[in-house]
């Protein structure tokens, strides 16, 4: 049996022991032009669960801790590998519920309650990533426990089937194994299980290596890497739809779940005792709240265009967190923005924002970070840009969470939020303002001129590291190896794209 002091002690070790490596973990990264932040979201995931629990009574129950952990991880929750790893977390938590201590079998049942609550998250769950390294894990837990109950047996076997899964994950995803390497948020995942194996088994705490404190220390964590992210995927569908939905009675959400994936995509369904949220990309938004209502009255709802978008240059961010806590003023709208650097800080606070949270690709702040950043807006609906693929998902988490009303705009570049932001009517109400505010941002086309982190190849083309890479809405269109020539020879794409008679054209040329 393993008692609440022992899980808080192996996950505070199982923090440091990503932290430790998690520069290893952001090399591990199949696209010529990598955001390498993996590693880094997931220590710092890691590291606000070690934080609270460091702070908690040492006489709390393994469910008390379990529940301690589960929602500090949710509000630090950085990038998706972060989120998805709060979601591992969020149902272990709820298998460990109310228990005084756990045994094998409760720590199996946990786990693998952690992986379908990781796996109901995403709509089309990939194999070969962390829910595979998740997923076998916990499979070979309870076959474990059939035959021996102790924690420690069961903990070993999740840590020894994990590295197996993690070593298999190039087979079945053929865009690791061209790049020879293993799922990154895989390998993070196991290095948590290993730290934590080290207090279930030896009763040792993983130590912080001096770099990796002084990092812990950092709140730009090195600046990260002066890299842009992984491209974006192609979107489908023209409406991303956000609700909440307050449950009056036991109908199962999975089944609304499997008639979203019937009409969209990027289907989210997270659901407690008493809500259900629901995240989907739809032509037919009707469609998904006719049938939610199936299950209560919303609590919010909102319906946004969509476009796709390309990466912000590296941020150097600040803690948003410190901002002090203020009284929502009734009929007042707000504004919270993410972006990088004083300029542009600066540039979004002349538009209206209240708030400017420091981030951006490869600097991801955290949904406490933006948390706190709401909260500190004086307004009784707050609009949240996100600015950045990656951050969007950390800026969903907020809305139930939060006090007032928020209604993130999924934007996805700077350029995107500025369009945003010029389009907000004071005249209009929230949810027209949101429709108007995000079609405005599908005006925004954005082109970057980066480089290759690294040897590779996309898209049948054949990349070698230094190259200078042409991106037009975050989509490899053209390498070089003079960054004004490709700057020139984008914009002479772009003009293609304009009709002749538009005035723009004249005046562009």
């Amino acid at each position: 049996m393993i008692d609440g002091l022992t899980l808080r002690n192996a996950i505070i070790s199982g923090s440091n022991s990503i932290l430790n490596a998690k520069h290893s973990v952001d090399e591990l990264n199949i696209f010529p032009v990598p955001d390498g932040d993996t590693g880094t979201n997931m220590s710092m995931t890691m590291s606000a669960g070690a934080k609270a629990l460091a702070a908690l009574d040492e006489n709390k129950t393994v469910g008390e801790v379990a529940s301690a952990a589960a929602s500090a991880l949710l509000r630090g929750a950085r990038g998706n590998s972060g989120v998805i790893l709060s979601l591992l977390f969020r149902g272990i938590s709820q298998g460990l519920k109310e228990k005084e201590n756990a045994n094998g079998s409760d720590i199996a049942e946990a786990l693998t309650l952690g992986v379908e609550a990781a796996y109901k998250a995403v709509m089309k769950p990939t194999e070969g990533t962390i829910l595979t390294v998740a997923r076998v894990a916990a499979e070979s837990a309870r076959a474990v426990a059939l035959r021996d109950n102790s924690a420690v047996r069961v903990w070993n076997t999740i840590c020894e089937a994990a590295e197996e899964a993690l070593a298999t994950t190039p087979d079945l995803l053929p865009v690791l194994k061209k790049a020879g390497v293993v799922d990154a948020g895989g390998q993070g995942l196991c290095l948590i299980f290993r730290g934590m194996q080290s207090v279930f088994r030896d009763g040792v705490i993983v130590p912080l290596g001096e770099e990796s404190a002084n990092a812990a220390e950092d709140k730009e964590m090195d600046n990260f890497k002066s890299i842009i992210g992984q491209f974006d995927e192609v979107i489908n569908f023209t409406y991303c739809t956000e609700f909440i939905v307050g449950r009056q009675n036991e109908n199962d959400p999975s089944e609304l779940r499997a008639y979203l994936e019937t009409i969209g995509d990027c289907v989210v369904v997270v659901d407690d005792e008493e809500i259900i949220k629901v995240h989907v990309h739809t032509d037919n938004p009707g469609f998904a709240l006719t049938k939610a209502i199936e299950y209560g009255q919303f609590l919010t709802v909102k319906v946004e265009n969509m476009r796709e978008q390309n990466k912000n240059a590296k941020a150097a961010a600040a803690p948003a967190n410190s901002l002090e806590y203020c009284e929502p003023t009734e009929d007042r709208i707000g504004f919270v923005a993410v972006a990088a650097g004083s300029g542009l800080t600066e540039l979004f606070k002349e538009l209206g924002c209240d708030y400017v949270v420091s981030g951006g690709q490869t600097m991801n702040p955290s949904t406490d970070d933006i948390l706190a950043a709401v909260q500190a807006t004086n307004a009784q609906t707050v609009f949240v840009m996100p600015n950045n693929k990656n951050i969007i998902m950390a800026a969903e988490q907020v809305v139930p969470i939060a006090d007032r009303r928020v209604v993130v705009l999924p934007t996805r570049t700077v350029p995107q939020g500025i369009c945003a932001m010029l389009a907000y009517d004071p005249d209009i109400d929230v949810d027209e303002n949101a429709e108007e505010m995000f079609r405005a941002s599908q005006n925004v086309s954005t082109g970057s001129i980066t480089y290759a982190a690294r040897n590779s190849e996309y898209g049948g083309k054949r990349i070698t590291e230094g190259d200078i890479l042409a991106l037009d809405n975050g989509k490899l269109v053209f390498t070089d190896r003079d960054p004004i020539k490709a700057a020139v020879h984008l914009t002479r794409l772009w003009l293609k794209k304009i009709p002749q008679w538009s005035p723009l054209f004249t005046a562009i040329r």
